[in-house]
This record gives structure tokens, sequence and C-alpha cells, in this order.
């Protein structure tokens, strides 16, 4: 093997590693990032301050509504919807990671091709990348 690719190998060894100290860096901001909301939003709301400005910014309370199915009632969600004319906001998904993996077993089942009933409806590449593990 030539030099080159033991240089493009350290290279892309310390990029790796550089997004890993990022990750850590980018996962305990977001931890201090809600902590501080939190605190400074609580603080608001006793103080019955809805928004002030500091340092060229202006901070608001933003109240936003999260909802999801109850664990194990989304079929049952999914058809009350429909029965109460609400069946616009049903929409039908096939998880990317599934639709993937169900193509690949597919292709291994025909000779190595995507089978001509599938085709038309998806689009498929594949990647190649280079792995790096200790040891």
């Amino acid at each position: 093997m030539n030099n080159q690719i033991f240089e493009l190998a350290d290279r892309l060894k310390v990029a790796k590693d550089r997004k890993k100290e990022l990750d850590a860096q980018v996962k305990e901001t977001n931890a201090e990032i809600e902590q501080l909301d939190s605190q400074l939003s609580d603080m608001m709301a006793e103080q019955e301050v809805e928004r002030f400005s500091r340092n060229g910014s202006t901070f608001y309370l933003n109240t936003r509504l999260f909802a999801s199915p109850v664990a194990g009632c989304r079929d049952a969600l999914m058809r009350a919807l429909k029965d109460n004319g609400y069946g616009s906001l049903v929409v039908e998904t096939v998880n990317g990671n599934t639709l993937s993996s169900f193509v690949r077993e597919q292709k291994a089942a025909n000779a190595d091709e995507i089978p001509a009933w599938l085709e038309p409806f998806i689009s498929a590449y594949e990647k190649v990348t280079v792995g790096v593990r200790k040891g």
C-alpha cells in the first residue's frame, strides 16, 4: 500500500474522532440550553413577563403543544380521526430504514436486481464508506 492510503486513513480517523468530540459537546450544550430555557421561562412566568429585550435580542415566552398517539393506540386513533371526518390527517408512511432493508432483501432474492414491480416506485443507490474501529 502507498502512503496516500495511510495519510487518508489517518485524516479520516482524526475527523471521526473530532466529530465524536463535537457530538458530545453538542449534547452537553443542548442539555444546558434546556435547563436554562426551563429556568428562564419559569422565572418569566412567575414574574408575569411576556417578553423583554436584552443586548439586542428579544426574549419571549412561546407555548407549543406536542401530541402523539398513546402507546398501542395508533390504529384506534387513525380510525377515530377517519370516523369523525378528519381522515385527511391520516397519512400512510414507510420507514426509510425498513424500506431499504426490504429492497436489500428483494435484491438478494432476485439475482441482485430490484423486482420489476417495485423498481418504478423507488429510488435506490448504494454508498460505500470506510468503517473505523479500535483495535
